[in-house]
């Protein structure tokens, strides 16, 4: 069997709670046959949030980043004046309760990773911004893991505001070729993949001859602003060569 390296790349955008949808899209893609990435906001508007978050957990070869999203609920779970704020962007109360009781996944959540390079030099993130460079004072040498480690710190020290501020913003590299190659130069990244900002093509969205790509094509039906947008095909697809 191939090492989950060597298989090609399945990019998974935002689920958000679409459990059967993720199951029907993801049927040809079998998982001893591809690496699966899913690029976070597994939770939310949708009534299957905790189930998305166990499945993309527990599917071979996969690996899931952390959504903005996610970072709301976990906020809502550590204080009960943010379950307000939270269900305003479509938080769904049973996913909360059920997340609640069962720590492995919480500290398995808290651990996700902002962002991830493939060995192609693909960088991955949730958000189409290069917001995450804020959360660290300086350069470091490897940009990728001091992001990551300032994450899971923010997480374990109620910052939970400064990382949602970082990861919430607009897709600002589909109009700012300058600032698309600033962050792949720091991040050694030689295009980026994102979701987050859902868009209206029936196929993930290349800006900038493909060096920034955006496969949030509005996946859940459950999603209030976009549901009726694109089809399952225009989130869940193979990373392009």
């Amino acid at each position: 069997m191939p090492a989950a390296d060597d298989l090609p790349v399945l990019i998974v955008g935002d689920v958000h709670g679409d459990l059967e949808r993720v199951f029907e899209a993801l049927k040809p893609y079998p998982s001893d046959r591809w690496r699966t990435i899913f690029l976070g906001d597994l939770v939310d508007y949708g009534l299957f949030g905790v189930g998305a978050l166990r499945y993309a957990r527990d599917r071979a070869n996969s690996a899931v980043l952390l959504g903005n999203h996610e970072v709301a609920m976990l906020w809502a779970l550590r204080d009960p004046l943010r379950i307000g704020f939270w269900m305003g962007i479509g938080g769904q109360r049973h996913d909360l309760d059920e997340l609640a009781r069962d720590p492995s996944l919480q500290e398995w959540l808290r651990h996700r990773p902002a962002l991830m390079k493939l060995p192609d030099n693909t960088l991955v993130q949730h958000c189409g911004s290069d917001a995450y460079g804020r959360l660290v004072e300086s350069l470091e040498p490897d940009p990728i893991a001091a992001i990551n480690n300032r994450v899971q710190e923010l997480l374990a020290n109620q910052g939970e505001s400064e990382l949602w501020n970082a990861m919430s913003g607009p897709n600002i590299f589909a109009t700012s070729p300058e600032r698309l190659d600033r962050w792949l130069e720091v991040t050694g990244g030689s295009r980026v993949v994102f979701g987050h900002n859902p868009h209206r093509s029936s196929r993930p969205e290349m800006y900038h001859g493909g060096k920034a790509i955006n496969f949030d094509g509005g996946f859940s039906r459950h999603h209030r602003l976009y549901r009726r947008l694109t089809p399952a095909g225009a989130t869940v697809a193979p990373l392009p060569g």
